[in-house]
């Protein structure tokens, strides 16, 4: 079950996490307002109803999670999203960090291999019905959706092994991804990869992380 009632007291956590965020080093405003706008505790279940403003992930179906918001917005600030920015995301989860994206005006294609995720975010989640700029795709993360492509921007939302080629080919020259790239004992470290005119990419390296691993092919549930 889920709550989609917005009282004044989520309003108050939510700036209440705003403003830890802030002090945690989220700089970007548009971001910040974006999370200050979506009501987070919609995308879990109501036994988390009293803590879905914590800075924390939480467990959501098929043994996936809803990142914490400083990750979140942590890679969102990465991206440097531009309006109407193409944006691919490799695993929708619970579309959180799909709707920040598209409170920040992108256009944002996102991948789901995990079938009944896909299903329920696609069909039967009532709020993501206002996002008219974001498109939901069942499908393998490291094939991407080369059909769509180029994309001016790539993000990756689960622990790659490594930073998938076909990815890299989907990017326009100057495209940023913003990926979590494995360095054992379950650690990942943030990177920013952009695209060379040659087909190359540059990498700045960031903070480390904890993600679910990212898996290829399709799960469909049975």
């Amino acid at each position: 079950m889920r709550r989609f009632e917005d009282t004044y007291r989520h309003k108050g956590l939510r700036k209440k996490l705003v403003d830890l965020l802030r002090t945690k080093g989220i700089t970007d405003e548009r971001v910040l307002e974006a999370i200050n706008t979506i009501p987070r505790h919609y995308f879990l279940d109501t036994a988390f109803d009293e803590i879905a403003y914590e800075d924390r992930a939480f467990p959501i179906a098929e043994g996936q999670t809803i990142s914490q918001p400083y990750t979140v917005a942590y890679q969102s600030q990465l991206l440097e999203i531009k309006p109407y920015d193409k944006v691919l995301e490799i695993g929708t989860g619970s579309a959180y960090q799909a709707c920040v994206l598209a409170e920040l005006n992108a256009q944002v294609y996102t991948i789901e291999r995990q079938k009944k995720l896909f299903d329920f975010n696609k069909a039967s989640f009532p709020f993501l019905k206002k996002y008219l700029n974001i498109k939901f795709f069942y499908g393998d993360g490291f094939e991407g959706l080369p059909t769509f492509a180029p994309f001016d921007k790539v993000i990756i939302t689960a622990a790659a092994p490594f930073v998938p080629p076909k990815l890299i080919e989907q990017m326009k020259t100057g495209g940023k991804m913003v990926i979590p790239v494995d360095e054992g004992e379950e650690i990942q470290r943030m990177k920013r990869l952009t695209k060379q005119a040659d087909g190359s990419y540059t990498e700045e390296v960031f903070e480390q992380f904890s993600f679910v691993p990212m898996l290829g092919g399709k799960q469909n549930g049975k």
